[in-house]
Parts: C-alpha cells; sequence; structure tokens
C-alpha cells in the first residue's frame, strides 16, 4: 500500500512548544497584574498587549503557507492551527478586558461604543469573523466540515486579519510606524496569495479521469529475474484502456485466494504513453499472500478485477526541469514508469536515477535500462550493489552515501527527489538528503505494504443484524449532510457517491489507507476488509466507503 510520507519532525513537540512559547506572553501579563506593574493605567496595557500579541500570532499563522512554500519547511504546517487559535483567544481577552475593564460589563455602554466608533466597527467585526474559525479548527471539526469547505471557511483568517489591521490603524491615530508594519507584511502576504494563485491557475494540469473498477484480461507473462514477474493487462474488449493513468500510479487488484477476497495495490510499471496495455511487475515474497498467488496462479487469458487509477506519487514533466529517481529493489517500478513516459514524450530535462539492489542477478530492467539510456542522452544511471561480493560487477559497490549522491548529481536541492523502496532504505534516505539540505518538501516517497488476508465482515452501529437484502431488492442509501438518497444494489457506497456527486474523499479504494472513513448513522453494510479501521473506529461505527455495500437501508454521515 503507498504510504505517506516519512516524518522527520516530531510534530507532537512542535505544537506543544509552540503552544508554550505563544502562552508566555499571558503568564508574564498576568504575573504583572497581580504584582501591580502595568503602569498607571493598567487596563489600557492589559488592552493594548493581548490585541498586540493575538495580532502577531495571526499575521504569523498566514505567514505558514508562504514560509512553507519558500523554504521547503513542509512541517511548519503542524503549528498553523495553533497559532491561529491563541491567537483569536488573546484577541477574544483582548475584547473581554475592554468590556469588563473599560465599560464595566456593560451591554448597553459597548454597544454605543461599537456604533459611534469606526475603529471598534473593525475590531469587533474581526473577532467575530474568528469564531467560527476557532470553533472548526480541531481534526474531528475539519473531519465533519470536509476538507473542501473547511478550507473555504478559513479563507475568512484574510478579511479578519485585515480588520485587525484597520482597527490597529485607527486606534493609534498619532504614530502609526507599528501598525504600517503590520499592514505591509500583511500586504505582503496577500501579494503571494494572488500571485501564487494566478500562477497555480496559469499552470499546466493532467486532466482528471474518474476512478474505473472493472475486468481486464491478462495477456503477456514475462520473468524479468529469478523472481520478479511482469504481468501484462489489455482490454478483454480490444483497443484501448478504459482509464488513464499518469506516471507513478497504481491500480488495485480484487484477489480470490483460498476462498477470501484479498485487495493488493501494485504500480503501474508501463507508462501512460502506451495506452494500449498496462503491466505491473511483481516480486515473488518469501512470505508474500499476494505475490505467490500472482506467481504461482495466475496465468496468460485470466480476466482479473481491477482497479485503476490511484496514487499521488507521480511526475508527469511539467512539475519541473530535472528529477531524480531514488530506487531500492522492486521500489523500481514506479520509477521505470516515470523513465519509460518521459523518453517516449521526448522530454527535454534531466532525470537521475539512483537504484540500489543486494544482489547482481537483483537487477530489474537491467537491459531495457541501457536501452533507454542510447535513446534518452538525458537519462543518467547509476546502479549500486549492496552486497553480493562473489558476482563480478563493474560498477558502484555499497549502499547509497552521501559521496555517491553528491558525486553523480549535481545540486540534489534543484528539482523534486523521489523515492521508493523498503522503508528502512527510505527512511535513511530521507534523513540523508533533508542533512543534504534538500526541503522536506521536494522529498517523496512511496512504499508498498501487504495487508493481511482477511474475510468479508459485516458493521452495524447498532449492533444488531438484519436480514440481508433478498435478490432483486435495492436499498436506500441517504448521505445525512448533503441531503441526498439514492438506490444501490451492488454498488459501493464510495461509488454511489460518486453517482450521486456527494464528495467522499478517497486514496487507494483498497479499504487500506483509510481515506473514505464516515460513520454509518443506521443501517447494516458488509466489508471485504477494514485493515484501516481500528477496534475503537469500529466501535464508534466508523466504515470505510470503498469497502462497505449496503445490506439494508442505510444513512452515512456524508
Amino acid at each position: 500500500m503507498p504510504s505517506s510520507d516519512a516524518k522527520i519532525v516530531d510534530y507532537t513537540f512542535a505544537k506543544r512548544l509552540t503552544i508554550i512559547n505563544a502562552l508566555v506572553p499571558a503568564v508574564l501579563l498576568g504575573i504583572d497584574a497581580l504584582t501591580h506593574r502595568l503602569g498607571v493605567n493598567e487596563v489600557n496595557f492589559a488592552i493594548r498587549t493581548t490585541g498586540l500579541v493575538g495580532l502577531v500570532l495571526l499575521v504569523l499563522s498566514l505567514a505558514i503557507t508562504p514560509l512553507r512554500k519558500l523554504t521547503g519547511w513542509n512541517s511548519l504546517i503542524a503549528i498553523r492551527r495553533n497559532l491561529g487559535v491563541i491567537g483569536f483567544l488573546y484577541i477574544a481577552a483582548h475584547f473581554i478586558i475592554f468590556f469588563l475593564g473599560e465599560l464595566d460589563g456593560s451591554v448597553g455602554a459597548t454597544l454605543s461604543e461599537i456604533i459611534e466608533r469606526p475603529y471598534l466597527w473593525f475590531g469587533f467585526g474581526a473577532l467575530v469573523l474568528m469564531i467560527p474559525l476557532a470553533l472548526t479548527s480541531t481534526d474531528a471539526m475539519v473531519r465533519r466540515v470536509g476538507g473542501k469547505r473547511w478550507k473555504r471557511l478559513h479563507r475568512l483568517a484574510y478579511p479578519a486579519v485585515i480588520a485587525g489591521v484597520i482597527h490597529y490603524i485607527l486606534l493609534v491615530k498619532s504614530d502609526i510606524r507599528q501598525p504600517a508594519a503590520f499592514a505591509i507584511v500583511l500586504g505582503g502576504l496577500l501579494a503571494y496569495r494572488v500571485v501564487s494563485g494566478i500562477a497555480k491557475r496559469a499552470k499546466p494540469t493532467q486532466p482528471t479521469k474518474r476512478f474505473w473498477s472493472g475486468e481486464l484480461r491478462l495477456a503477456q507473462i514475462t520473468d524479468e529475474t529469478h523472481d520478479v514477474r511482469t504481468f501484462r493487462f489489455v482490454n478483454p474488449a480490444g483497443g484501448p484502456l478504459p482509464f488513464q493513468h499518469v506516471a507513478g500510479q497504481y491500480l488495485n487488484l480484487k484477489l480470490t485466494i483460498d476462498g477470501k477476497r484479498v485487495n493488493r495495490s501494485y504500480t503501474i510499471a508501463s507508462p501512460p504513453t502506451r495506452n494500449d496495455y498496462c503491466e505491473i511487475s511483481v516480486k515473488k515474497a518469501a512470505n508474500g499472500y499476494g505475490s505467490k498467488h500472482l506467481h504461482e496462479t495466475w496465468k496468460p487469458g485470466d480476466v482479473i478485477p481491477v482497479s485503476a487509477p490511484a496514487g499521488r506519487f507521480t511526475f508527469a514533466g511539467h512539475e519541473a526541469q530535472r528529477v531524480v529517481l531514488i530506487a531500492g529493489g522492486i521500489g523500481i517500478t514506479p520509477m521505470m514508469s516515470v523513465i519509460r513516459s518521459l523518453t517516449d514524450r521526448g522530454w527535454g530535462g534531466d532525470l537521475y536515477l539512483v537504484f540500489s539492489v543486494r544482489l547482481v542477478k537483483d537487477i530489474v530492467f537491467r537491459d531495457e535500462l541501457a536501452e533507454l539510456q542510447a535513446k534518452n542522452p538525458k537519462l543518467h544511471v547509476r546502479i549500486t550493489i549492496s552486497g553480493d561480493a562473489e558476482t563480478p560487477w563493474d560498477g558502484v559497490r555499497g549502499n547509497v552515501t552521501r559521496e555517491l549522491l553528491e558525486g553523480f548529481i549535481p545540486d540534489l536541492g534543484a528539482g523534486p527527489i523521489m523515492l521508493c523502496g523498503p522503508d528502512r532504505m527510505m527512511t535513511a534516505m530521507r534523513a540523508l538528503l533533508v542533512g543534504l539540505g534538500v526541503p522536506d518538501a521536494q522529498i517523496h516517497q512511496e512504499a508498498f505494504i501487504s495487508p493481511a488476508a482477511v474475510a468479508e465482515v459485516a458493521a452495524n452501529p447498532s449492533g444488531g443484524e438484519e436480514p440481508p437484502l433478498s435478490d432483486g431488492q435495492v436499498a436506500a442509501l441517504t448521505f445525512q449532510r448533503s441531503g441526498t438518497t439514492t438506490e444501490t444494489s451492488q454498488l459501493t457506497i464510495l461509488e454511489a457517491a460518486e453517482e450521486a456527486a456527494v464528495e467522499i474523499p478517497f486514496e487507494c479504494r483498497s479499504g487500506i489507507c483509510g481515506q473514505c472513513k464516515v460513520k454509518l448513522v443506521s443501517g447494516n453494510v458488509r466489508m471485504e476488509t477494514q485493515d484501516a479501521l481500528s477496534a475503537s473506529e469500529r466501535s464508534r461505527g466508523l466504515i470505510l466507503a470503498c469497502q462497505a455495500r449496503p445490506t439494508r437501508d442505510c444513512v452515512v454521515d456524508a
């Protein structure tokens, strides 16, 4: 299964450190208040201090995204919400002190002041705008609201901070150097937002293709090495494949092994430029439940249930003018799709491939890589053997090291770097690259982990089992938040949601990644696998939309 980028930064520690540091001014203010060291006008000092600190934190929260993009420090995103929420708390304290200290808690006097003084229009307006942002800043609320709607809602942070800066400028009146500095910084952030938005719209993008599920025919099996085979699929009806993919994506296989349904994900090793077929290259692992089945039982002519494409570990050529590919063992497969595709298209950028294997006989696609180099002078390949001292080898030996990378690849940080291979190798490589100054955001990582085989299971949040639908019956499926009801007898909840234009996030569609978790409010479903659900999540009625098929009328929270 494709896994997310490895974490180099301890995000929990970063969040806690941010919270502690952001609360230091509040603690110092409290100590000074208790010891009467706030000056002649203590209330006014407290109002100004909480307002200033709150505004600083809010501006910093807006600066996180451009800083992350410009520096490559992807880990900064972990503290953005913390800064925003604590900034809101300071602004709320700013208003409460004004309400209680200046106006003696009088609602009437407060409303009168807000109506009469323009600077309070902006200040109070900023506070009101921030309330829904603070209330929806937890992970649970992000999931409940939905990623896209949450992002749209939190764009209110910009008008809220703009209103806060205007409030500060109108309040100060005489010496406006400090509020002017806020205005300049905020103007720069807004300019960055506008320019990046224009650049994003102008950037060529790959056409979005709807996810496809169906059957492909196994046309050919090729032995690549002693333990790697390539399986070529074609459209059973002839002609091009019924889907289009981007180099680096994968497909999902629905296998039946020993009478049990098993899902497996494999990279599409063939390029999207050759759309009459697609290939996966699979290493037969000693304890590989799925790979052993493929190697030992599949034969040309078999018809295989497939769903494709999926995955974000991609490179199509428009993203940069250079790409570095670092592969370990069978992790070469997505790299081959990228190399084949870019070579077929005559892409003008440079490709650097570092390929590490343990034994000389483990070099997959050895002859083809030499042929591709002959065709493409911009393709640079370095293969290193980490073991196998007894077998003759004229190339590099040993693990991938700093010296190997710096001697082979000019200016490592000049473009994206893609990693695929065993977990330990990728963790070590990522740490090495970050240590060499490569921005973390430029390092993209893919891994494949085979889950255990599971049988079909039933999920029912109420705990009781109802009789399943009889033949010919259909289930009514209601998406509660969307207010949409549809009927289904064969589709998964995710497939039914797509048909009804209801948005449910997803990634692997194999029941492995967990992106499509939704709450089953009522009814019964049957799931082929639930690897991505913990016992706690199952007890709370969460299901995997990509796996769940209604067996009675259902209501889901989507």
